[in-house]
């Protein structure tokens, strides 16, 4: 079971949410292949026109710091930050378990 996770919210720019939900969803498609990772989704909200929110789960803080140190991972960073209002907001989490985690 994954043993790391974290919730981020992004908040877009007006008009870039969409190019936002792209750029990460190529990040989700780039951690297939990356050990450790067990979930990597990308949600909306209905109720903030802007916000983005990630939902990840890892086996470890060393499988997400490796995958923070990949070429895609630096790429998608570059592309990501200029389309945000503010930094994006992490809580740490620790999944216990539920569909998916297993």
């Amino acid at each position: 079971m994954a043993k790391v996770g974290r919730i981020v919210k992004f908040t877009a720019q007006d008009g870039k949410r969409d190019t936002l939900v792209e750029h990460l969803l190529r990040a989700a498609r780039s951690l297939t292949a990356v050990s450790g990772c067990k979930l990597y989704a990308v949600y909306t909200s209905p109720a903030e026109a802007n916000a983005v929110w990630v939902v990840e789960a890892w086996e470890s803080q060393a499988d997400i710091d490796a995958s923070l140190s990949t070429e895609a991972a630096t790429a998608a960073i570059q592309q990501v930050l200029p389309l945000l209002v503010e930094q994006p907001e992490r809580v740490n989490t620790v999944p216990v378990g539920g569909k998916g985690l297993d």
